[in-house]
This record gives C-alpha cells, structure tokens and sequence, in this order.
C-alpha cells in the first residue's frame, strides 16, 4: 500500500511492480518477490550499459508537503481514525507557529505508527508540516530501502539527526518531533514498556543553541502495537539492526516479511505537557559544573518529570 501510493505520486522506476506484490500474500512469496527484484534491476543495469545509455541519476529527496498532504488525508488518515483512534488531550495549549522541538516517548518495537499518527494529528489540529528529526539509519539501512521507495522518509519531512539539516529546518521555522529515547526506547522490549529509556541530550543542546522551545508529549497505547516482544540484542548485531524482536507474532512476520509495517490495533492517545524554554534558566543559574554536564543534569530532570507523568497515566 505505501509503495503504490508512493508510484501514483512519483517515478520509481527501481521500486516494486504489479507482477511482484501478489507474491507478499503467499507464505515465504516475498523472499522470491525480492529475488525477481534484483534479478530485474540486474538486467536493468546491463541493458543501460550495454547501449551505453547514461544510468537516469535519481533526483535528490526533498520535503514535500504537497506529498505529505495527500498522504495524510488518503492513507493516514483512515488508519489513524480507524485502526489506532488516535487522539490528542491538551490541543488548546498547542503553540501557534514553530520553530518548535516535539518530543515523543517511543515503544512498541515496530513501525513508528506512534509517529507518523502524531503527524496526523497535529496536521488536523494546527495544519503542521511536521518533520521527524530521525538517525541517518532510518534513511540508509538497507532493509528499509528494500522495504519502502527510496526518498519515502525524507518526502514526508525526515530531517537527519545531523547539524546541517538542523540548521536548515531551523531556519524555515520547522515542527520537528524527535524520541529522546532513540533505539533504546523502540527496542526496550515488553518487560520495560512503561520505562523511559535514558534519553540523549542531543535535542536539549539544540534547543539550547539555537533558541527553539521544547514541547514533550507522552503517548499511551503504543506499547501494545507489538506485544510481549523481546529484543534479542546478539542477534540484531549479526543482522546489523538495531533491534531483534521476538515475540509469538515473529514466525507469521517470517513467513510474511513484508509485514514489517504492520502493527496490532490500539488507541494511541497522545498528552501534550507544559512548553519548555531551557536557555532563561541556564542563562541565570551560576553552576560551576562543565556544561555537558549542566544539560546532561537538565535532560534527566525532564526524564524524571515525564516519568512520574507516565507512571501516573499508566497505572492511575
């Protein structure tokens, strides 16, 4: 579904064809599907050699709000409404305008459904061009690059967790929505579903630099899109992943790959808290501590509070 919405937008002429999708709905029909995919772009790349015609270079990926809109209102949007009820508490204390950093607790172990629904939302609430601040890996890895068109997260607002692509989102005044957690928060596993996992300061040291308020939001619900998995960390490292989940859903995952999208039904419900602006506090407050450690100190505080935020949404 999200590969042919990406073809009716865009050219994709290495992406998956009608003569390879059936093969996703016959048990074990994907890993032939992608053996048919290499062997014809294969013959693709001789055929372009061998009339020595220029290989078409792909254009550079780019934001594409156009995109993003269409792909809200025509695939998001039913899944968000219908599958995973996704709701916001607290929309009347949104901010107007950005620049703005959204940050998000992650779980589930699976598709970041939890994400990309928030999107939704917040582009119903305010019409936001949300954009995902994500590690270079979810825009590299080889897995995702078979799995989904190449430039799909980027269209739909990815920014790399990297300087320069800050920088420029900061300057269009961009929503970007961030997990403090990173992978350690999406491969926590079952056991620790209601934990934070210690979150990297990158995104404090971000808002500290250039000025950008912080707006945390808490989702509930996202625990369960995956339930009772466990991560197998020696067996994500021989994959090269960053996470290996097990749970009694993985042998139908590994007769059906290209379910690696798939999540169970639940209702995301999505708590907005307070604004935070950090640069006041540690422009007045004398501490003798290095920096580093002065926003390591502050980003574990927030941690703290979010916590017993959870704590009481989960267990009240």
């Amino acid at each position: 579904m999200l590969n042919r919405h990406w073809q009716h937008y865009k050219p994709d002429p290495t992406g998956w064809r009608w003569s390879e999708y059936p093969l996703f709905l016959v048990p074990g029909g994907f890993y032939v599907a992608v053996l048919v995919r290499a062997l014809r772009l294969a013959l693709r790349s001789l055929f372009i050699r061998w009339h020595r015609r220029p290989p078409c270079e792909p254009q550079p990926a780019i934001a594409d709000p156009v995109y993003q809109r269409a792909f809200r209102h025509e695939i998001l949007a039913p899944i968000a409404q219908r599958y995973f009820r996704a709701k916001l508490t607290g929309s009347e204390e949104l901010p107007r305008s950005g620049p703005l950093i959204l940050i998000l607790n992650h779980a589930g172990m699976c598709f970041p459904w939890d994400f990309l629904c928030l999107g939704w939302v917040l582009g119903e609430q305010r019409d936001w061009f949300v954009q995902p601040l994500a590690h270079p890996l979810f825009f590299d890895h080889l897995w995702l690059r078979w799995w989904l068109p190449p430039g799909w997260a980027v269209a739909l607002g990815g920014v790399r967790a990297e300087k320069p692509s800050f920088e420029a989102a900061v300057a269009q005044k961009t929503i970007m929505l961030c997990a403090p957690e990173g992978w350690r928060g999406i491969a926590k596993g079952w056991p620790q579903r209601h934990q934070l996992a210690p979150f990297d300061p990158s995104f404090l040291r971000f808002s500290l630099r250039y000025h950008v308020p912080v707006l945390p939001m808490l989702c509930t619900g996202s625990e369960t899109l995956h339930p009772y998995a466990v991560n197998l960390g020696w067996m994500a490292r021989l994959a090269r992943m960053p996470m290996f989940p097990l749970s009694p859903l993985i042998p139908i995952f590994a007769l059906f790959p290209s379910m690696g999208v798939w999540a169970m039904p639940s209702q995301l419900t999505y708590h907005l808290q307070p604004l935070w602006q950090p640069w006041p506090t540690t422009a007045t407050t004398p501490d003798p501590l290095p920096r580093q450690t002065v926003v390591h100190r502050m980003t574990q505080a927030l941690r703290s509070r979010l916590q017993h935020t959870l704590d009481h949404l989960t267990h009240p």
